[in-house]
């Protein structure tokens, strides 16, 4: 049985018996016969019906918010912003799948030679809870409008939205099995990854869940993608414009009450500018406004587990243990857990080598350029760092020191449909998004043609 319990008022909101292997076998049957006819329609087909989906998430945005909000905890204002956030990849997959898709002609000496993409078929989807629609919808939308079928196994927590997320493919007129939720837990993910039919696997989650779904796509030599951890670095140098900068780094670690791969999670500030910056950074965190994730003016909801909140203040005690310091918050009520600052942050602490899924930063000074990229390199993760400067020439310097996916200068890490997204080293790898990522689940198949 699955439960999903509301994380702020502790109440059961629904029960979902968990899918067995027969009804797996038969969902994957009609996926795969689905694919056979869903391959063949035109891209303005596709498209036609992925503007629809777009429509179905803009018209019920509310609808679809609340549920994130009373699953999950997210607050709801941050809730509609991702439902409108899914609305806008499904409409920039709807207008570039096909220019992304399009035949590449490359000039050999045969009569001629082309690059095509083609759908792979059955694609399973392993997503996780903190942004419930838009995790799904970056892989759904290029997945979908390059000719693929999806399957999702979604968190356990988030079983409504997933069935939302269904709901929207099917009111916007999809073909019925184009893409189906199946109410199971991670141990038939093995089951399905062992079914031929399924050809593909992308996963956004923990390192130990990547690891076992790699693992066993290996075994079978299928195609993976992995979207996992980071520890993301927020680099302010002493050139900063630090008004801006502020705002920016209390909204890239504390927004959706810190739980998302890419927030800021390491705050490194120049000596310099350092006492300056956290006075006015601290006071920006205690004018957060937390409470009900319900209302509209919430900024810092609940975690969406109690368990959750519980790691995140171990994690915070045992960094203390050794040295840091709480110069703000640190307190858990439940799943509640204080908008928190811990200063004092180096090596060998929880809140430095390790990834804080929640509201909690911790503070790091450095003096030499290099002494910040050694430490931002230091870390197992990669998925993206923020610097902040006001000389491009010394960011465009800067950047191929960094061994992460991505580095924004003077922003905070952010997915956007038109950009390709992903990390390196345990943060995973392959990409999702923009061309990069609608090529990921197809054929590239090589074409010639001789000439006698």
């Amino acid at each position: 049985m699955i439960i999903s319990k509301n994380p702020y008022t502790g109440k059961e909101i629904t029960k979902h018996e968990e899918a067995g292997e027969k009804e797996v076998d038969k969902a994957i049957d009609k996926a795969h016969s689905r694919f056979k006819s869903w391959r063949e329609t035109t891209f303005a087909e596709r498209s036609k019906l992925m503007k629809a989906a777009a429509k179905e998430l803009k018209d019920n945005a509310r609808e679809y918010g609340e549920t994130i909000t009373a699953e999950m905890g997210k607050p709801i204002t941050q809730a509609i912003a991702e439902i409108e956030k899914c609305a806008w990849v499904c409409e920039y997959y709807a207008e570039n799948a096909e220019s992304h898709l399009a035949r590449e002609t490359i000039e050999t000496d045969a009569k001629k030679t082309y690059v095509s993409y083609e759908p792979m078929g059955v694609v399973l989807a392993v997503m996780p809870w903190n942004f419930p629609f838009w995790q799904v919808f970056r892989f759904a939308a290029p997945a979908l409008m390059a000719g693929n079928i999806g399957i999702l196994k979604h968190a356990s927590n988030v079983m409504l939205s997933a069935k939302n997320i269904q709901k929207v493919f099917e009111r916007a007129g999809f073909p019925k099995d184009c893409f189906q939720t199946l109410a199971i837990g991670s141990k038939k993910v093995e089951y399905i990854l062992r079914n031929k039919k399924v050809k593909a696997v992308t996963l956004t989650g923990s390192k130990p869940a990547g690891s076992s779904v790699a693992s066993i796509a290996g075994d079978e030599i299928k195609k993976s993608v992995l979207e996992l951890g980071g520890s993301n670095a927020l680099v302010v140098f002493k050139d900063a414009n630090i008004a801006e900068s502020v705002k920016t780094c209390v909204q890239a670690r504390y927004q959706n009450t810190g739980q998302s791969c890419i927030a800021g999670k390491r705050l490194l500030l120049h000596k310099d500018i350092a006492e300056e910056f956290l006075k006015e950074f601290t006071q920006q965190v205690k004018d957060l406004k937390t409470g009900d994730p319900m209302n509209e003016d919430t900024f810092i909801g609940v975690m969406a587990k109690e368990n959750l909140a519980e790691e995140l203040e171990k994690q915070v005690k045992d960094s203390v243990a050794k040295g840091a310091k709480i110069s703000l918050g640190g307190k858990r009520d439940g799943a509640y857990f204080e908008p928190t600052i811990i200063t004092g942050a180096k090596a060998g602490m929880p809140v430095f080598d390790e990834e804080t899924f929640g509201p909690v930063i911790s503070v790091t000074e450095f003096q030499e350029d290099q002494e910040a990229v050694d430490m931002v390199n230091s870390s197992d993760f990669g998925l993206g760092v923020s610097i902040f400067t006001e000389d491009d020439d010394f960011a465009m310097k800067l950047v191929p020191k960094f061994e992460d996916g991505a580095v924004f200068v003077n922003e905070l890490v952010k997915s956007d449909p038109r950009l390709p997204f992903g990390g390196t080293k345990i943060s995973g790898y392959g990409r999702e998004l923009s061309k990069h990522g609608i090529q990921e689940f197809t054929n590239r198949k090589t074409v010639y043609f001789n000439q006698y």
